[in-house]
């Protein structure tokens, strides 16, 4: 999958999990804010480890060097 595929997947699942704190918690609305927040903010650094990896290895930084034998 591409990166775009992988980040609207994301997208989705946060916005889904969003909708599905707003309408599922009975609390206050503190509480609902803070369950929303925790949330979103989940979503965005499991989205940022995603995406900090898959560069990562699209790109590296080191290249492996061959010896001759090989």
């Amino acid at each position: 999958m591409g990166f775009l595929v992988t980040t609207l997947i994301f997208f989705l699942v946060g916005v889904v999990a969003a909708l599905f704190v707003r309408l599922c918690c009975n609390g206050g609305p503190s509480t609902n804010l803070f369950h929303f927040t925790l949330v979103v903010t989940a979503v965005v650094c499991c989205w940022m480890m995603w995406a900090i990896v898959y560069l990562a290895q699209l790109k590296p930084l080191i290249v492996p060097v061959l010896s001759e034998g090989e």
